[in-house]
């Protein structure tokens, strides 16, 4: 449960500020191009991980809530894989997001029976 704790606090955190980056980086605006996605799509996916963050933080208390983040962290980063393997980058760039995917599995399985 202190595991859990802790990779929310982490989570919640990142998952705000590379939100929050997805509508103030150059960088990320132009990868999302470089990706061939819209902006319509930058933003949805910036909304997206905002939200996650923020149910990260309050399935602190409110058990399922961290269910559903962990399940939307899993999503993205399934994608943000998807997206590398896409336009063939190196498997360096695809370390992070995959770190993040086992994090959020971690999330994901140690509250999964709070969702029910």
């Amino acid at each position: 449960m202190v595991l859990s704790i802790i990779l929310q606090v982490l989570l919640g955190i990142g998952f705000i500020m590379f939100g929050y980056q997805k509508f103030v980086s150059e960088e990320m605006k132009q990868g999302f191009v470089h990706f061939g996605y819209s902006d319509g799509f930058r933003i949805f996916t910036a909304l997206f991980e905002i939200v996650a963050g923020l149910l990260m933080f309050v399935g602190i208390w409110v058990k399922p809530l961290a269910t559903i983040a962990g399940l939307m962290v899993i999503a993205t980063m399934i994608g943000a894989v998807l997206t590398h393997l896409k336009v063939k980058d190196e498997f360096k760039s695809m370390l992070m997001p995959l770190i993040l995917l086992i994090l959020g599995l971690i999330v994901t399985g140690q509250n999964w029976t709070y969702l029910f």
